[in-house]
């Protein structure tokens, strides 16, 4: 999909910011360009999309140079997502989104369904949230609405520059889960600039490891973490790499997907048989959307049966995607009250479940990967 080919940079003041770069990003991969501040990161970023021009070498998206393409043509079929996120405050949601629609000449019908799509797609309810301004939002939720409005035109490529660096940790933690959610179903092909090697590890296909300009490492994650090119490499990863193996390991390959669910109308009888189903004292409660409301436990059903099950459902202070690594699941399961944590889609409907026991042990055979040099653990 993009291809760089011997790509530099070279400003008039002498300084190297790219030097003859070379790397290939497959269709619907996420590359992360990752290095010291400095080494050339964002530079890269701009100059595929004739941000900022060449020196020398060249930049091929689908097999045809961008030297050969109309500049505002090229950037309104590339998504751009920047650290500052920079909505215009005089536009609502909707507007923000609608901007590259609106350069690409959509109909008002076809821009009015594609804010809908991708309000859906955030988690944000689109009745609520897309005549709001920005000042009205969160972080988070700006950083949302950024995301979406990169996919606004929906356009193959995404560039990201540090697009969640200045989001507090838990709330950057939840983006990058829904982010990787919501790249499952779209499937871009992105390049995405970090200096955080836990977000690279965590985010990426493929690590572009650069140091001054020049390209050190292109390997995937796990390759980088077994088999660090140089003395550099190892150095940029840290000495704490039996938790960056964790970073590798995600909640979908071992969480219970074929669980039972309940709605408050059901009888406590129905209830208890589904807890028996599932050899669990536990069970969580759903609207009729199948999104989560809480959980009950079959001793509050035993000691207050008298009472409707609205009036005993327990809340959960966590919950987790299907892309959230073992270790931040670990993390959140350790502040709840539950021995277990819900695994909910962007719109918080339930998708299975993960449990401590499983946690505890998939960390442990994680470890002992790691020490063994990163074999398959399917193996």
């Amino acid at each position: 999909m993009i291809r760089l080919q011997s790509l530099s940079k070279k400003y008039p003041d002498g300084i190297q910011a790219v030097n003859n770069l070379s790397l290939e990003v497959k269709e619907g991969e996420i590359c992360i360009l990752i290095g010291p501040s400095g080494c050339g990161k964002t530079t890269t970023l701009m100059m595929i999309n004739r941000l900022i021009k060449n020196t020398s070498g060249d930049v091929f998206i689908k097999g045809k140079s961008i030297n050969g393409l109309n500049s505002s043509q090229l950037r309104r079929n590339i998504g751009y997502v920047i650290q500052e996120i920079a909505l215009f405050p005089h536009l609502t949601v909707e507007e923000n989104i609608q901007i590259v629609p609106e350069l690409k000449g959509w109909s008002k019908e076809k821009k009015e369904k594609r804010v809908f799509e991708l309000l859906n797609l955030i988690g944000m309810d689109p009745e609520i949230y897309k005549d709001k301004y920005p000042y009205e939002l969160s972080g988070g939720q700006k950083q949302r609405i950024g995301v979406a409005r990169g996919m606004g035109g929906n356009p193959p490529i995404m560039l990201m520059d540090e697009p969640f660096g200045s989001i507090d940790p838990i709330t950057r933690s939840r983006l990058q889960d829904e982010f990787l959610s919501i790249q499952e179903q779209v499937k871009k092909t992105i390049i995405f600039v970090t200096h955080d090697i836990n977000e690279a590890l965590k985010m990426g296909d493929k690590l572009a490891i650069m140091r001054e300009g020049e390209l050190v490492q292109f390997a995937s994650p796990r390759e980088i973490l077994s088999q660090p090119a140089n003395s550099f490499v190892e150095d940029f990863i840290g000495t704490d790499r039996s938790l960056k193996w964790l970073r590798l390991v995600r909640v979908e390959e071992y969480m219970i997907k074929n669980i039972e669910v309940a709605t408050c109308e059901e009888s406590s009888q129905k209830i208890l048989q589904k807890m028996d189903q599932m050899q669990r004292d536990d069970l969580m409660i759903v609207d009729n959307n199948n999104r989560l409301k809480g959980y009950i436990l079959r001793k509050d059903i035993s000691e207050k049966n008298k009472q409707s099950i609205n009036n005993i459902i327990r809340p959960f202070r966590e919950n987790v995607e299907r892309k959230t690594t073992i270790l931040d699941a670990f993390i959140r399961l350790t502040t709840t009250d539950a021995d277990f944590l819900p695994v909910l889609d962007n719109n918080l409907r339930v998708e299975g479940l993960i449990t401590g026991e499983i946690l505890n042990k998939q960390m442990n055979k994680t470890y002992q990967i790691e020490e063994n040099g990163g074999a398959n653990d399917n193996e």
